[in-house]
């Protein structure tokens, strides 16, 4: 689990242990196994949480962590989204992406691709073709993340966000790392710009690390754990793979990594979310998050009319791929 890292640590800001009132556990559920796309493996990190504790986050998927024999890496055929973002971060491996209006581009290990739908779009996501044939290591996220109403049918726009380019910080002891995706953490800012306000960080807590970091008052609290175990609160509620926290309102969060981890995970890795909730009507099916069942169906039609784009004819590509 390359992503981003440093040799030190200790080199890097340090996040000062905060004040204020600690966060505590309201539930932990563990995500259900599935498929997505063409047949690749993954997590459903959200699947059972109430979607109040989530506003603004709709879903989440871990995509793998799998290794692929020659000729079976696989993504997702040509598919429409409006009225949300993606938020797909790829910590082994690479996807490429493109879409309708010709942006897209390649990701690898911890890049993150953050495309806006908005108004709406065709894309689509798989492997290069090199990577199909030789196979390998293939691990990532996929997270989407709410519009509010007035940003719904905004023109879509993609950020291309460089692993190199996240905000690195530690514990105070170094012994924890935190990559700030998006958002901001103890006054250090994240390369994504958001619509929505929110934060998102990958933290890597070495055996027996812990880590309380300040969290706004106004956003919610999750944790998802991509591998490894340790507790979650100053509870210390248990927590491992595949499994989310929910935390309670306050302005502080606490993760630790058990002493002892698995033998193929050196380090317990967790996903930080919190956002500030929307609070508007949600309806989602499928592609299509807007706010009322009436455009939900304007989506529908809008895309069988070809008002979505069409997908361009390139790479053997055609329309009789959807």
């Amino acid at each position: 689990m390359p992503a981003i890292t440093v040799e030190n640590p200790l080199t890097l800001p340090r996040v000062a242990a905060p004040e204020g009132q600690p966060r505590g556990v309201l539930a932990v559920t563990t995500a259900p196994s599935g498929f997505e796309g063409e047949g690749f493996p993954v997590r459903r990190a959200f699947a059972g949480i109430t979607y109040a504790y989530l506003d603004p986050f709709i879903m989440m998927d871990q995509m793998g962590e799998v290794e692929y024999q020659p000729g079976e890496p696989k993504g997702t055929p040509w598919h429409p989204h409006r009225g949300f973002e993606t938020v797909t971060y790829i910590i082994d491996g690479i996807f490429d992406h493109q879409d309708s209006q010709g942006g897209g581009g390649t990701i690898t290990n911890g890049d993150t691709q953050w495309m806006t739908a908005g108004s709406g779009l065709l894309h689509i996501e798989a492997p290069p073709e090199h990577l199909v044939v030789s196979g390998g290591l293939f691990h990532g996220l996929q997270l989407w993340v709410n519009l509010p109403a007035r940003d719904k049918m905004m023109a879509p726009r993609y950020q291309d966000i460089r692993g190199g380019s996240v905000q690195l910080l530690t514990s105070p002891d170094g012994g924890a790392l935190m990559r700030v995706i998006a958002g901001e953490l103890d006054g250090h800012q994240g390369p994504g710009v958001t619509h929505t306000p929110i934060t998102m960080i990958h933290a890597t807590l070495a055996p027996g690390a812990e880590v309380t970091l300040p969290w706004r008052e106004d956003f919610n609290g999750l944790a998802y754990v991509l591998a490894g175990r340790g507790t979650v609160g100053a509870e210390r509620r248990p927590i491992h793979l595949g499994q989310t926290a929910v935390f309670g309102d306050g302005s502080s969060l606490t993760v630790r990594a058990d002493e002892k981890q698995d033998a193929h995970t050196p380090d317990m890795e967790v996903v930080l979310l919190g956002g500030q909730p929307i609070r508007e009507p949600m309806a989602h099916y499928g592609p299509f998050v807007m706010n009322s069942r009436e455009e939900l169906q304007q989506a529908f039609d809008d895309f069988q009319k070809g008002r979505l784009g069409t997908v361009p004819a390139v790479h053997g590509m055609s329309e009789g791929g959807l």
